[in-house]
């Protein structure tokens, strides 16, 4: 009985061996790379094998990588499923590639997933780039079309040297990027969009204002600010209004009423809005500063005659201060009232609290006595 028991035992040994790995390098020293890249709210990676122009164990294969090593277009691989194979794009395991959400490549719709990452390369012609769902198989030998989700053409470059093949990101943008594949001297790149960055963003901060950073009445803020410049009213006024009203949390300042007017008059409540604002500037918690960046604000979005206004509320509460002169020097000449403004730039520039503004102010007194605008 107790030898029957050590032979199973010896069996089960046997078998966990047989099916165990021992971590070795990897095959040809292509070593595994991820190269992650946020554009705006979205994440996206590549994973991949990197094979070398010349081989580690010393076989030249320098010339003989496009067309030779890398076939041009499909190709029957010998092993597998797969009669006419694309290229892994890359070596080993599969090139996989892995957005957090839906993008846009070279035009066309790519759903958030974990794709593998193949390529049909073409002499003298753009190349097609597959993402197929099957992202688990080892390289292309069980490569099936009916997998694929998507496929795209783009157009190979030349590029400097690269001895490993290198994924890198070489474009960045809140919106956009471009991928690119370079290996010895060509280079493959890709165009990513991101069409609704500001509805991914707006998304994410919804959710986050139900966790932690909800109880902090800046970030519902900055949350109703974002709104306000990506043109969403609805979602800054609840957002605005929480900041200032909110039981728990809302606080009454210049800043939380000043983007709760904002947010009023963007949804066409202009009495209230105008309420809300005097109430903003009257605060004891405005200060000259504040009031001040506040009428350029208004001024960079084109409302000159309102930033006059402000400019001039800013002079009464808080007169002969720094900023206030130079402010309303600013604010005539934006409605083209020259002489009141050069009045009020001379009066600035004793004030000046150093040097850059000092000549910033004498440069505008040049051009206002010029007749010219200084904004």
């Amino acid at each position: 009985m107790r030898n029957r028991i050590l032979v199973s035992i010896a069996a089960a040994l046997c078998a966990l061996a047989a099916s165990a790995q021992i971590t070795q390098p990897p095959s040809g020293g292509n070593q595994r790379q991820t190269v992650i890249q946020q554009i705006g709210p979205v994440k996206v990676s590549v994973d991949y094998s990197s094979p070398h122009v010349h081989s580690p164990q010393g076989a030249d294969r320098r010339g003989k990588i496009w067309g030779d090593l890398v076939p041009w277009g499909l190709v029957n691989l010998g092993f597998g499923t797969c009669k006419e194979c694309p290229w892994r794009a890359g070596a080993n395991e599969n090139t996989v590639f892995t957005t957090s959400h839906d993008i846009q490549i070279e035009g066309k719709t790519l759903p958030a997933g974990t794709y593998a990452f193949f390529i049909i390369p073409q002499k003298d012609a753009d190349w097609t780039v597959v993402f197929s769902k099957n992202h688990t198989s080892w390289g292309s030998f069980f490569y099936n079309p009916a997998e694929d989700v998507l496929r795209v053409t783009a157009k190979p470059e030349k590029s400097e040297y690269h001895e490993v093949l290198t994924y890198d990101f070489p474009e960045r943008k809140n919106d956009s990027a471009v991928v690119a594949l370079k290996w010895e001297d060509l280079s493959l790149p890709l165009h990513i969009s991101i069409p609704n960055t500001a509805d991914l963003y707006i998304a994410q901060i919804s959710n986050e204002l139900r966790t932690t950073p909800g109880f902090d009445w800046r970030n519902w803020t900055q949350a109703a600010a974002y709104a306000l410049q990506t043109k969403r009213p609805a979602e800054a006024l609840e957002w605005a209004d929480a900041a200032v009203n909110r039981p728990g949390i809302g606080q009454t300042n210049f800043n939380t009423l000043i983007t709760l007017s904002d947010a009023q008059a963007a949804n066409g409540k202009t009495a209230e809005a105008k309420a809300t604002r005097d109430k903003a500037l009257n605060h004891p918690s405005a200060s000259a500063i504040d009031i001040h960046q506040y009428a350029r604000l208004l001024m960079a979005g084109g409302k000159k005659d309102d930033a006059l206004i402000v400019f001039q509320t800013n002079a009464r509460l808080h007169p002969n201060t720094w900023p206030v002169n130079w402010g309303l020097a600013r604010g005539y000449a934006a409605v083209g009232k020259y002489p009141d403004a050069l009045k009020y730039a001379k009066l600035a520039l004793p004030q000046a609290p150093d040097d850059a503004n000092k000549k910033n102010i004498e440069g505008a007194i040049k051009k206002l006595e010029a007749g010219q605008d200084i904004n």
